[in-house]
């Protein structure tokens, strides 16, 4: 039973990505925004000028959670089209199993955003990567897991009725803002080198948020999945 649990998750995210690449504006739309805020934010700098490395993680992180929003947007819109869910909901497996592929296939897509956001931060914002590239990398993974994890329970309750299609925008942003802090300073630490004390601590608070709402997704998603 195990491994045909394994091939059914591994069917829906193959599925997901096949849909959201297929279209084009799943990921499109999500990578223009960022960038379009990265170099609005880099008009806004007097001439001359250096951008922080502190600003422009923030803009990074700024960048990556609006695009958050519209990947699960997207995702969670694909079942509601077609009345899809019901099959989902109808199928003989964990409903677990549509949370995890759904923040798997937004972990990809965010990943796949970042490769466009980190350039335009380097070039527009005039920064620099101090660190190791595999610290950075762990460390925005690290960050990333715990957006998904929100974003992948959120993006559910916010389908179903057209009443709902602003939730996810509303709801995320306040509950995001103590892995936003932590996001933003590691990242001023990779941009400008600078170590704070305290890198151990913020990585703490990112891990503990990714592994509190991923426990919190675990058990209350099938609720929020059998909502309409």
């Amino acid at each position: 039973m195990g491994p045909l649990l394994n091939i059914r998750f591994l069917c829906l995210t193959h599925k997901d990505l096949k849909l959201i690449l297929a279209d084009g504006s799943g990921i499109v739309q999500p990578v223009l925004l960022g960038l379009i805020l990265v170099f609005v934010f880099s008009l806004s700098t007097p001439i001359g000028d250096e951008v922080s490395a502190q600003a422009a993680a923030s803009v990074f992180w700024l960048a990556t959670c609006f695009a958050l929003v519209l990947v699960f947007n997207t995702l969670y819109s694909i079942e509601e089209t077609n009345q899809a869910r019901t099959g989902l909901l109808l199928s003989p497996m964990p409903l677990q199993h549509v949370w995890l592929s759904k923040a798997v296939t937004g972990l990809i897509l965010l990943l796949l955003a970042q490769f466009f956001f980190f350039p335009a931060i380097i070039v527009f914002l005039g920064q620099e990567l101090m660190t190791g590239w595999w610290t950075f990398l762990g460390t925005v993974l690290l960050v990333d897991w715990g957006l998904v994890a929100v974003g992948s329970l959120l993006g559910a309750l916010s389908q179903g009725h057209a009443a709902r299609e602003s939730l996810l925008s509303v709801v995320i942003f306040p509950l995001l803002v103590p892995l936003l802090l932590a996001g933003i300073r590691m990242g001023a630490h990779f941009f400008g080198g600078a170590d704070d004390g305290h890198l151990s601590a913020w990585a703490g608070i990112a891990f503990a948020f990714g592994s509190v709402f991923t426990g919190a997704a675990i058990i209350l998603f099938p609720f929020v999945y059998n909502e309409y």
